[in-house]
């Protein structure tokens, strides 16, 4: 399997640790949005996309993001959830209320897209441009109309 594209999206704003977005395409055929690069501790470094994971409300069921204080259904108070002190221990903490849409099985793969990722970064940080889509039929399997939908799509989720 190989990444035929990596398109980056810097990120400027209040979030200081999050540098930018990137979409992967794996052998013009497969997509994969919302790979974070991170400013952490030890420099930039890779993070899947990922899901926050909910917690039901005891009253009324409703599943609200973890650590929620009020039920966004029937506003009751939830329970609260302890606060671990600011350590290495709560990026443990803060891993644990995501959960990894998709990600590498092996380290070497995750070296890999962690490498070109890092590189079209350093590249996008030098001249201000993204890559362009390609245009042409090498993505046969995929409808102009369909193209055109996933170009256009560019919410991005935190």
């Amino acid at each position: 399997m190989e990444i035929t594209e990596v398109r980056i999206f810097l990120k400027e704003g209040q979030d200081k640790k999050l540098k930018a977005y990137a979409t992967l395409t794996f052998d013009k055929v497969f997509v994969v949005r919302n790979v974070k690069v991170i400013e952490g501790n030890k420099g930039l470094f890779v993070a899947m996309p990922s899901r926050r994971l909910k917690d039901s409300c005891p009253k009324c069921g409703f599943k609200n993001v973890m650590r929620s204080k009020y039920c966004n259904q029937c506003g009751t108070s939830l329970p609260i959830v302890e606060a671990k002190p600011m350590n290495p221990a709560e990026d443990a903490l803060r891993q644990s209320e995501h959960k990894d849409i998709a990600h590498p099985i092996t380290a070497e793969f995750r070296e890999y897209i962690q490498n070109k990722v890092l590189q079209s970064y350093d590249e996008e940080k030098k001249t201000g441009t993204s890559p362009r889509p390609v245009t042409s039929n090498a993505e046969p399997y995929v409808s102009s109309r369909a193209s055109r939908a996933v170009e256009e799509d560019n919410d991005i989720e935190l």
